[in-house]
């Protein structure tokens, strides 16, 4: 198959092959590489596609890829591309009289104006006769020098056929949003979770700690029908957050003309859930609250304690009809908070759906072993954004058959993320054992 170079954004790297695969299943566009041949330092990864098309089709709404390159050759120096290039002259005939434009860019260095120029005519070779356009050109072709810490170089040449959406991540700053809070997820990772998932037409997607309704959003971009739901109200109707009095979810959802496809939100204990029974969504998506901006909560009181009989009434108003109303919760552990929340995508997801969720670890103690497990759950994907001494994992899972209802589930051991937010604030000193 033909020959393409992956130019990927040098932002997050340890999530962008997760992405790429996640995409070509989306895309039902066959991709191969070497998994070897995969750097994280590195910007470029050479695959296989069979066609220009089926390559731009892969990565139109890629966030962590910049462009696709029609691979044209590649080496330790400009006269290793040359020679490579030169070994395909036949194909320089189909770009001999149309419009062109060069794009010359450097990984790891900077390259004046003067040395650009100087790079695009020692291509003079190729002989194009056709008119350079730098604003829509039927041909752009791409100049790259990779500069590595032991000041190496590679230098990557070939034909554009295709971009990313990175332009969303600007449309979606949460600096631009009209509705936030202390837990919005920013854009980039928001725009990734949702590629993650395979957001589509045709899809229902749900999150269960929903806070001030990214993913609803950006789910709802890519064409799913979105739904969610948090225990604090407070947050979806925007009485709560940076930016309260604006109608809260509502006025994002307006902001970026997504009101047809979410279908509503609601307010309730995901873990005693009003669903009806078996599978009803397509995708999960989710960022579970785990302690260091905001404590989960569930609906109960500490200790257990009874609540009053009757209904309180405040202002003549019944204090759950308030819009500032806060149910009884008390402290919801991040193991307890992960293990239902697998239940729940066990038993709501259709086969093939996928759970998409963060999940916190701590760095000098995390093993595979605390990624939570289930039997109808298969790890798709585990990719990390460190902090420091503690890190959190995009974890994304798909169903791979129906729910044994009988079939019960027994941690082998307490995960690292056991008791997180009272960790995070001892600053992660050694546990006794």
């Amino acid at each position: 198959m033909p020959k393409f170079i992956v130019y990927f954004a040098q932002l997050h790297e340890d999530f962008r092959l997760a992405e790429l695969n996640a995409l070509s299943k989306l895309e039902n566009v066959r991709v191969e590489y070497d998994p070897c041949n995969y750097i994280l330092e590195s910007p470029f990864l050479v695959v296989e596609i069979s066609s220009a098309e089926q390559a731009a089709k892969l990565v139109r709404r890629a966030i962590l890829i910049r462009s696709i390159i029609e691979y044209w050759g590649s080496g330790r120096t400009y006269n290793d591309v040359y020679a490579e290039v030169r070994q395909e002259q036949e194909r320089w005939a189909l770009y001999k009289t149309c419009s062109f434009k060069f794009t010359v860019d450097a990984f790891g260095k900077s390259l004046t104006q003067e040395e650009k120029i100087r790079v695009i005519n020692g291509f003079s070779f190729l002989g194009f006769e056709g008119p350079i356009r730098m604003r829509g050109a039927e041909a752009e072709f791409f100049v790259c020098e990779e500069h590595d810490e032991t000041h190496e170089e590679r230098v990557w040449f070939g034909r554009i056929v295709g971009t990313g959406s990175r332009d969303l991540i600007d449309r979606f700053d949460v600096k631009k949003r009209k509705y936030l809070g202390n837990t919005t997820m920013d854009a980039e990772l928001s725009l990734l979770m949702a590629n993650q998932a395979q957001a589509q037409n045709g899809m229902f997607v749900y999150d269960p700690f929903v806070g001030t309704g990214s993913f609803l959003l950006t789910c709802a971009h890519f064409g799913a029908c979105t739904v969610g739901s948090d225990i604090d109200g407070r947050q979806i109707r925007g009485t709560a957050g940076f930016k309260r009095g604006v109608d809260g979810i509502r006025a994002n959802l307006a902001q970026y003309n997504v009101e047809s496809r979410v279908i509503d939100t609601a307010v309730f204990d995901a873990s005693r859930n009003p669903w009806r029974p078996g599978p009803l969504f397509d995708a999960i998506v989710t960022d579970p609250p785990y302690g260091v901006r905001a404590g989960a909560k569930r609906q109960g009181r500490v200790g257990g304690t009874k609540g009053e009989l009757s209904l309180r009434l405040v202002d003549g108003v019944a204090s759950y009809r308030r819009p500032d109303y806060y149910p009884p919760t008390e402290p919801y552990e991040m193991s307890d908070v992960i293990r239902d929340l697998l239940a729940l995508a066990a038993e709501k997801l259709v086969v093939g759906g996928r759970l998409v969720y963060w999940l916190p670890t701590v760095a000098g103690e995390y093993t595979a072993q605390d990624v939570p497990e289930h039997p109808v759950l298969r790890l798709v994907a585990n990719s990390e954004q460190p902090f420091g001494s503690w890190s959190r994992r995009l974890i994304t899972m798909e169903k791979i058959k129906a729910l044994d209802l009988h079939e019960s589930i027994v941690p082998e051991r307490d995960p690292a993320h056991k008791n997180f937010r009272d960790r995070y604030f001892s600053r992660f000193e050694p546990v006794e054992l």
